[in-house]
Parts: structure tokens; C-alpha cells; sequence
């Protein structure tokens, strides 16, 4: 994007976020043999994309009527994300499980204050807006930013492993009064800024994941938490909702929250007698 309003963005693992709720009892009546194969099926499938390096999956036992079961399907190829539902449908499992709802969208980096400097660069250069020179310049820095380690590291990041998950869908407004895309570039880029330092401090805390779904689904970003305390959720956002950027600009879909758990503690989780664990010592993986 090579228009001067419009900030860039570096992008990674396509996602996609399947709500399902579970008819708990009427899975308890189903022969115990059955259910083993059931169980056993699914994981398998599971455990396939958690260890490629071209997929990942995260299981959230949900909290609420909104849905039980939150996967979290991560591809590095759009078409893969087809795959990975078609192939989930085909389970067993599945006849189990009512579809809830979804969201489609892929994991972005924005680099708001990397676009604004860049563009104040070619103009230095005295490069023309829009001419070829100035293209390929444009073209070039971009690519080295997407290429640089830490932002490389960061696109391709795992789901993070904590305990505790949380995701929403947002949009920018563009009412009559206040409207994002109507803001001056540099105003946009000082809420942004602003907005960043709340985020950060609470580095640690929690593992954000930012993902652009504009053309994609219903809202225009998805939001990802991942904590190992879920008090963390509700510090957060209430915080950031008193910057100027959420204040005035920002608007929410509906939330899901509830705890990450292994595809090892499927069976467990459809039991529905005790609460699913995570396996294994905690990752803090995934954007910051």
C-alpha cells in the first residue's frame, strides 16, 4: 500500500477461529469404546498440526453460553486453512459439535511509525510519489522490514502456550463525528504510539496476537490474549479503553475467554468431570 494515509502492515500465519458448543450428555451416552475412537481420532489430527511448521492448533475450553470449544487453526497458506476445517469436519468428532460461530482473519504487524518514516525518507531523496523510482524504493523498505529477525520472529511465532485465553473482534469507527480513516496520518500514528505504551506494559503479563480481517469477516482486526492469570484481561482492556484511540476510534465485537488446554486432555475436556490441563511448562510465545 503505497498511498501515504495508508500505514503498512507485515503479515504472517493466516487464522481461523472455530466457536462450537458440545452436548455434553448426550456425548456421556455414547458407548465408552466409541468415544475412546472418537477421542483418539481427533487427537491424532491434533497433534498433526501442532508439529508442523506449517500449521499449529490451540483448543480453548470456553467460559459462557456463547460456546464450549474454541479452536484456533494457524496456516501458512490461505488454502491451508480450507484444509484444516475440511479436514476436522470429516471427524467423528464432529457429530458431536454444533458450530457457534467463526473468524477468519491473518496475523499482522503494523508499522505505523516504519511507514511514516519511510515515506519522509523518499521525500528527502527527492523521489516523485508514485513514479517508478519511488515504487521500488518504497517496495524495497518494506521488504526489509518484514525481513528484519525480530519481525520475521514474531510473524511465525506458535500459539502462545498459557494458560488462559481470551479473543475479540474490533473495528475502527468511522461514524459522522469521529472517523479513524478520516484522521490526519501523523494524528493516527500518535494514538497508535500512545495506545503501544499501555500495551507494553503489561509486557510479560500477557502475549497479544494481532490479526487484520478486513475483507475477510465481519470486523476489521481479531485480538488474541494469552495469560497465565485471567484477571490480566479485564486490567488490560479497561486500561486501554481510556487512550484516545479506543476512546474515540474503537468499537467491539463479542468476547470469548477460558483455559487453553493439550489435545492430550480431549477426552477430559468432553467428560466435562474436571477441567482440561495445559501439558507441559508454559511458552511465552507469539507477539508481545
Amino acid at each position: 500500500m503505497r498511498n501515504p494515509a495508508v500505514p503498512e502492515s507485515v503479515e504472517g500465519w493466516w487464522i481461523l477461529h472455530r466457536i462450537f458448543a458440545v452436548d455434553r450428555r448426550a456425548w456421556l451416552r455414547r458407548e465408552p469404546a466409541e468415544a475412546v475412537r472418537l477421542v483418539d481420532e481427533a487427537r491424532a489430527f491434533f497433534d498433526e498440526l501442532a508439529s508442523a511448521d506449517a500449521a499449529d492448533v490451540g483448543l480453548v475450553a470456553l467460559v459462557g453460553h456463547k460456546g464450549d470449544l474454541m479452536l484456533t487453526h494457524y496456516a501458512r497458506a490461505y488454502d491451508d486453512l480450507v484444509a484444516a476445517q475440511a479436514r476436522f469436519d470429516t471427524l467423528g468428532l464432529r457429530e458431536a459439535l454444533e458450530p457457534r460461530d467463526s473468524y477468519v482473519s491473518v496475523l499482522e504487524l503494523g508499522l505505523y511509525e516504519a511507514t511514516g518514516k519511510i515515506h519522509a525518507r523518499l521525500r528527502e531523496q527527492g523521489l516523485e510519489p508514485g513514479s517508478e523510482a519511488w515504487v521500488a524504493a518504497f517496495d524495497a523498505a518494506v521488504r526489509a522490514e518484514a525481513e528484519n529477525p525480530y519481525v520475521a520472529r514474531r510473524r511465525w511465532a506458535r500459539i502462545p502456550r498459557r494458560r488462559y485465553a481470551c479473543f475479540y473482534p474490533m473495528n475502527k469507527r468511522r461514524g459522522e463525528r469521529y472517523n479513524w480513516y478520516a484522521t490526519p496520518y501523523e494524528e493516527r500514528a500518535r494514538m497508535m504510539r500512545e495506545h503501544g505504551v499501555v500495551g507494553r506494559s503489561y509486557q510479560g503479563a500477557v502475549t497479544q496476537v494481532i490479526s487484520g480481517s478486513i475483507g475477510y469477516d465481519d470486523y476489521e482486526w481479531g485480538v488474541d490474549l494469552y495469560a497465565d492469570d485471567p484477571l490480566v484481561f479485564k486490567k488490560l482492556v479497561y486500561e486501554m479503553r481510556f487512550d484516545e484511540a479506543s476512546a474515540r476510534y474503537g468499537e467491539f465485537g463479542p468476547f470469548w475467554s477460558g483455559v487453553q488446554f493439550s489435545p492430550a486432555e480431549l477426552g477430559v475436556f468432553l467428560d466435562g468431570r474436571t477441567v482440561p490441563r495445559l501439558l507441559g511448562a508454559p511458552q511465552q510465545e507469539g507477539p508481545a
